[in-house]
């Protein structure tokens, strides 16, 4: 029999797990770089018996029946305040100044996009439908819905130089953040504006969790469990210097996850409005 592959990305929990408890586990690592190529083959073709996947992927893939099970384990979060810029060059606009404007984002679905739509919409009373969004991608989900703002740029121009030559008022950006001068905040002092928030709501903003095939879980059911309390121990191998942005288990992540999914569906990212247990609920109960 051969050995449950995983596909994992870079992040700290990441290495700790796959260095110290894949082996354990008799898994065979799958080395994909970036690792958001591997969310499409995980969740069209079951390319993968285990897979780090974007939460908004995981929630298109449950809405559109893909055969995969989220668990509630989160492999990555960031505060996600900073992550909506501008030139300072062409614009000076804060949150209120978003409805009728253009706004860069690699693609609709990008869950960074999803998560700064939600500060939007829950913090700052934005409807995300008054926003043109601009994209280059689609989702990863073949056939999730896309509502009628959101455009493809016909060139193809990525979202830096849409915002470099002023084609759009603001853009979104995760890890891929540009370090120019003219990069600007759309949301003032978005670091400590993000920790009130957090603070004041418990709401953090989780990027990446992990999901298994349904055949994988039926086969091993036991290895899911395994899984699972291996992802817990080493999240304690990880440097604990803020807030726990690397929330598990139900009660941890249902207030985060709640209140995502119901922006999720204002955004029109899903076909019908879904709650935690719609998303997690199988993996919650396999994992015990």
């Amino acid at each position: 029999m051969t050995s449950p592959t995983i596909a994992l990305g870079t992040t700290p929990i990441a290495g700790a797990f796959l260095a110290e408890h894949a082996e354990r586990l008799g898994l065979s690592p799958v080395a994909v770089k970036p690792i958001h190529r591997a969310f499409r083959p995980m969740v069209e073709d079951s390319a993968f018996d285990i897979c780090e996947l974007a939460i908004v992927t995981a929630i298109q893939a449950i809405d559109a029946g893909r055969p995969i099970i989220p668990l509630p384990i989160t492999v990555s979060a960031r505060l996600q305040h900073r992550c909506i810029v501008q030139n300072a060059n062409f614009t000076a606009i804060g949150p209120q100044d978003l409805p009728g404007k253009r706004v860069a984002v690699r693609a609709y679905s990008q869950t960074t996009g999803a998560w700064v739509r939600t500060i939007l919409d829950t913090e700052y009373g934005i409807d995300p439908a008054s926003i043109t969004w601009v994209t280059q991608e689609a989702p990863h989900v073949v056939g999730a819905p896309e509502p009628g703002n959101v455009v493809r740029d016909p060139d193809g121009t990525a979202a830096f130089e849409l915002l470099r030559d002023g084609k759009v008022d603001a853009a979104i950006f995760g890890n891929d953040m540009p370090k120019d001068d003219w990069v600007r905040p759309v949301i003032a002092d978005p670091d400590a504006t993000a920790l009130g928030s957090l603070a004041r709501t418990g709401v953090v903003q989780i990027n990446h969790i992990l999901a298994v095939t349904g055949p994988l879980a039926e086969r091993n059911p036991a290895l899911v469990r395994a899984l699972a309390m291996a992802f817990g121990a080493a999240k304690t191998q990880v440097p604990d210097d803020g807030p726990d942005l690397l929330p598990m288990g139900v009660a941890a992540m249902r207030p985060s996850v709640e209140t995502f999914l119901g922006s999720v569906h204002r955004q029109g990212l899903t076909t019908r409005a879904m709650n935690f247990e719609d998303v997690f609920g199988q993996g919650a109960a396999l994992i015990g």
